[in-house]
């Protein structure tokens, strides 16, 4: 891509706080972005082929949402977690395997999308961000869900297409959640904790193309009280 048209992209950056650049082939994370650091509030690079985050991207300290799906990356650098106003980050589509614990301090992220990546394990320590409203992690490879779940504030939980047979009960304990996915994975029956259905505050439970029948959740302990919050968020948004 040509300097002329990233000097375009650049100045109007600046009067916009918005730098979108997305499928042009960028193999790095623009250098020439730095001189932004206090515009830029939006930064798009979607459909690039970029490896590496730079250390840098702490710098961008008015960043609200920072959007890199379907690029390259393997993983995040630290400084990430000086991001202290960042809402929205994600990430779909990558080859990242865990992320750093500094993730933790983004007080202000509501969303984090990490689907389509290569994670095996659930990411811990994020029951510090208290105003997270979803996390997805579908299309990845975890096994187990942990009971460090329960430290989650997050109102919707993705997780379908993994290969999780292990789901702790735990999960029932986390405060906000109302949507739990768990759909395309390796569950049984005997996996599913009846504390999901009778003590959580889960209103949607998704659990198609598990290792059982769906209509076999209804012979559970706790299934009526499920579907009373079911009926009555249904209800909420008729």
């Amino acid at each position: 891509m040509g300097n002329s048209a990233l000097k375009s992209h650049l100045e109007t950056s600046q009067k916009t706080g918005v730098f979108q650049l997305t499928a042009k082939g960028l193999q790095e994370f623009p250098e020439e972005l730095q001189r932004l650091t206090t515009n830029l509030r939006t930064v798009d690079l979607s459909g690039n082929k970029i490896e590496l985050l730079p250390a840098s991207v702490g710098n961008f300290l008015q960043l609200k949402s920072l959007t890199l799906n379907s690029n390259r990356l393997t993983g995040l650098p630290v400084e990430i977690g000086k991001l202290k106003k960042l809402e929205t980050l994600s990430l779909n589509g990558n080859r990242i395997q865990q992320l750093p614990p500094t993730v933790g301090q983004l007080k202000a992220l509501r969303t984090l999308n990490l689907a389509g990546n290569q994670i095996t394990e659930f990411p811990l320590g994020l029951g510090t961000l208290r105003q997270l409203d979803l996390l997805d992690l579908s299309r990845n490879s975890i096994q187990s869900v942990p009971a460090e779940v329960s430290d989650l504030q997050a109102i919707e939980i993705n997780l379908n297409q993994n290969q999780i047979s292990v789901l702790s009960a735990e999960v029932s304990r986390c405060p906000r959640l109302k949507v739990l996915r768990l759909e395309e994975n390796c569950l049984e029956l005997s996996s599913i904790p009846q504390s999901i259905l009778s003590e959580s505050q889960v209103s949607l439970f998704s659990v198609e193309g598990n290792l059982f029948e769906v209509k076999k959740l209804r012979e559970l302990e706790g299934y009526e009280k499920y579907m009373e919050r079911f009926t009555a968020t249904k209800k909420k948004f008729a």
